[in-house]
This record gives structure tokens, sequence and C-alpha cells, in this order.
């Protein structure tokens, strides 16, 4: 797999732009930012944020640097999603990017470098907006986002940055009808994708591009997991992923819950209790959510080698990370109750296995198997 590194930029040296106007091509810049880049994916945000503001300054009318700000702040957001602390921040910077990329449009239509810096800056706030349920500002970022993608296509010149929106739209443009059926409208004035199509072009930006090859491997690793059904696939990508950026919260969880649905149980004990010592040690971007999966992997472990106690301890910490992050619906949440409810009845304590169960019912959808199987066990054994 292909890591953000200063190869191109070395090779040209520190020589002069590839003759393109666009920036993003720009080799010589590459290689002199190329630290910053792999400073914000190892959430050392602040040395990522002082490259990007100083080329800022020396780029004061070009998009690239508010969208590596934009890009830097969405990061901070990602790790924990429902935490809104930085939203301002970051649809202020987008805002920024898309301000200097109109203007570079509107100076020249074939500007495919403009085109990619809308699309891609609406495209992310279309993203916050999504995951914000704010559904009138997530469709209209969308469509801009869908507009400028088509308007950036047809620059061989520019492949592979560009490819990212390609591969993505090729890929969600058939998962999105037919996972959420109500959006079809949106997709109703674009041409139809190809979901094949889209997953070979997310492995070319992931091995070829500068800018957008971690976002790739950030998709890939997660369509591989779930759509795709290729577990040791995502595994290779996040254990890669994890190794070039060992601070990472989300590489780091990411890795351990691809360990853990692969079978390998001992390693993602390990990389577990890792997390949970950066969340008591303070580490940046190290907190409940990513606690969360790390106790209830632990917890699973522990179960299977038949050491109960420890179990226990490690499902009790999952609850106490789940209600800090306010993600009792969550399955690992919800399994946990579970796992206690059936633990205090082999205990012979009814009543606290009966109170497990019942908040298993409180907090799962009727249709949740989680909910069935809490039924099931209260009626089975008479709680």
């Amino acid at each position: 797999m292909g890591s953000v590194s200063a190869q191109d930029g070395a090779e040209a040296g520190a020589s002069a732009k590839t003759g393109s106007e666009y920036l993003l091509l720009d080799k010589s810049l590459q290689f002199r930012i190329t630290d910053a880049v792999n400073s914000l994916y190892n959430f050392d945000f602040a040395t990522a944020e002082r490259g990007f503001r100083v080329m800022g300054l020396e780029h004061p009318d070009h998009p690239l640097p508010d969208f590596l700000l934009g890009l830097s702040t969405w990061w901070k957001i990602a790790v924990d999603l429902e935490n809104k602390k930085h939203d301002a921040v970051f649809i202020g910077q987008m805002d920024k990017a898309i301000a200097k990329a109109e203007k570079m449009y509107k100076k020249n239509p074939e500007n495919k470098e403009a085109a990619f810096f809308l699309s891609g800056a609406y495209g992310f706030q279309g993203r916050l907006y999504s995951e914000r349920k704010s559904w009138t500002k997530a469709t209209f970022a969308g469509k801009s986002a869908m507009k400028y993608l088509n308007l950036s296509k047809g620059d061989d010149e520019l492949n592979p940055e560009l490819l990212l929106g390609d591969a993505l739209f090729n890929y969600f443009s058939v998962w999105i009808p037919e996972n959420y059926p109500l959006l079809k409208p949106v997709l109703a004035f674009f041409p139809k994708g190809d979901k094949k199509l889209g997953l070979k072009q997310l492995e070319d930006v992931a091995q070829n591009a500068f800018y957008a090859r971690i976002e790739a491997q950030y998709f890939l690793f997660r369509l591989y997991a779930s759509e795709e059904k290729q577990p040791y696939k995502a595994l290779e990508i996040t254990d890669y992923l994890h190794s070039k950026y060992p601070n990472n919260p989300y590489f780091h969880r990411s890795h351990a819950r691809h360990l853990y649905a692969v079978g390998r149980m001992v390693e993602a004990n390990e990389t577990s209790l890792e997390i949970l010592k950066r969340i008591d040690e303070s580490w940046t971007g190290y907190e409940s959510n990513s606690g969360r999966y790390a106790a209830f992997y632990i917890a699973q472990y522990n179960d299977r080698i038949g050491n109960k106690k420890e179990a226990k301890k490690y499902y009790l910490k999952t609850l106490s990370y789940g209600e800090e992050s306010e993600s009792q619906e969550s399955g690992y949440y919800l399994y946990s109750l579970i796992a206690l409810g059936k633990m205090a009845n082999e205990e012979k304590d009814k009543k606290k296995a009966k109170d497990y169960f019942n908040k298993v019912k409180k907090y799962a959808k009727r249709k949740h198997p989680a909910h069935k199987e809490a039924r099931d066990y209260i009626k089975k054994n008479k709680l």
C-alpha cells in the first residue's frame, strides 16, 4: 500500500514546477509539505497547521492551504463524530477554500483544479451536514459537489488527485439508491455510476495520489470491511495506516477492530490495551469513543479464554465509555449488557440479570438482534 512520501519530490529535488499551472501538481511544494501532511494524519495538528499556514502566506489566493487546514479540522471531528466543538471552524475553513476556488473558476471556467477544490470542499461540508442530519444543507452541498465533480473530469494530468471524486461518485451513486431510496432524486440528473470501477479507482488513488492517498485508503478499508465483505483487505490497509501513523486514534481503533473481525484475538487484545492506556494518559484524540471499542475487544478476549472476572471488568468499562460518548444504541454497548446479564444470571442474581436485559430492550430498536436476544433470554430463563 502506498504512503504519503517525499519520493516524488526527492526525484524532482527542489526543482521548479512541473510546468503545469496547477499548484496541486507542484512537486517541489509536495516535497516541502510532506512532513506537514504526515503530521496531520499522525494527529500532530500543531505541526501540520503551521506548515499549511506558511503555504497560505506563499499562496494567499489559492484554496489549497485553506482546504488542508479544513482537512486537519475534519480529522479532529472524525475521531469523535458526536462532538460538535470543531464544526464552525471546519465549515469556515471550507467556505474560505470555496470562495478562493470560485474566484479561480470565474476567471477561467476551464480550470479543472478550481473545480476540484469546489467539489472537494462542498463534498466535505456535505459529509458533516449529513452526520448532523442537516438534510437540506447536506443536499445542497452534495449537489454542488457533484456539479463541480462533473466539471473537473477529463484532465489526465490532474489524475490521480481528481480520481478520488470520480471513484467515490462511481461507487456511491450506485450504493446510495440501493441503501437510501429517499435520496434517489439528488442523483437523478447525474450519470449512473459503476461500483466496480469506483473500487478500482479508489485503489489507484490509494497507490498513486499525494494529497488524496490517505483519504482513499480510509474509504477503501471501510468499504472492504462492510460493503465488500473482504475483512483481510481491510486489515491489510489498517495495519499499514496504524504503522505509518501510530498516533492516529481512528486508525489505531480501526486496526484493533479488524484484528478482532478476523479472529486475531490476542493481537486485538494487546492493541486495545494500548488504546486504553493512551486514553488514561490523555493522548490527543484518544477518548471515550475509542475506549468503547477497545474495552469491548478486551472483554471478548477474556470471555473467550474463560477469565470471567477480567471480562466482566471490561464489559463494565464498555458501558462506562458508551455512556460517556452517549452511544447506548451501539452494538458494543448492547452486547456488553447481554454478556453482563448472562453473567449475573449464572451468579444467581436474577434481579441484576433482568435489569441488564431490560436495558437492552430500552436502548435497542425492536428489530435489532440484541433486542430479540434479550426478549428470548428473559423468557427462557424466567427473569
